[in-house]
């Protein structure tokens, strides 16, 4: 992966297309291969032949340079390998990931990944891709694992808050308050209270 990772943040799969994207081209430079051996059969045949395998080379090239890489913190879509793109999905922003395979997708292992974000026009189908269910998979733990590290950093800021605002409360009351703090965060998280009625009772449990 060429983009740069940023602090504390850690790479938990690389994924490609399927190797089926290669056959075309293979097959294409085979063909022109078999012809002009069998038609010529000189000089000029070896090296239109030379020429041809230029196109699978640069097929291989730009495989080689199109992947998916799912971290802790984001989802990124890198292609190109002359001319570059870069394509970044926040893990927090990704709304639904949902994959596809037909039958025969599912006996040589490639299908289809729809990607779904919170951004405007943020829907991203990504084809023939090489294991989507493990790269599905992947971007929801990652997810959860994101909510997870979120609410403890939540908690060891609500506890630090909860020790200047009152210091003479016992250190088990303190951790108390911010364990009912940090359910009340992934509640508003999971949707099952609004950020309002979140923000309520926070105050009344901070005494505020």
């Amino acid at each position: 992966m060429k983009t740069v990772l940023k602090k504390d943040e850690q790479v938990l799969i690389v994924i490609r297309q399927h190797w089926l994207r290669l056959v075309l081209p293979f097959l294409v430079w085979l063909l022109i291969t078999i012809i002009f051996l069998w038609w010529l059969h000189n000089a000029i045949a070896f090296g239109i032949i030379l020429l041809a395998g230029l196109y699978p080379a640069f097929e291989y090239i730009s495989w080689k340079n199109n992947i998916w890489c799912v971290t802790n913190l984001r989802v990124v879509d890198e292609s190109g390998f002359i001319s570059r793109r870069s394509k970044e999905s926040p893990i927090d922003k990704i709304n639904n990931v949902e994959y596809n395979q037909t039958i025969w997708g599912r006996l040589l292992g490639f299908g289809t990944v729809d990607i779904q974000t919170a951004a405007e026009l943020g829907e991203s189908i990504h084809e023939l891709i090489h294991h989507p269910k493990k790269l599905k998979d992947t971007i929801t733990l990652a997810q959860q694992q994101y909510k997870e590290s979120q609410s403890s950093k939540q908690a060891a800021q609500l506890a630090e808050a909860l020790a200047k605002n009152n210091p003479v409360a016992s250190v088990a009351s303190q951790q108390l308050v911010a364990d009912e703090l940090t359910k009340l965060f992934d509640l508003m998280q999971k949707g099952a209270i609004t950020q309002e009625e979140y923000l309520i009772q926070k105050s009344k449990l901070m005494g505020s």
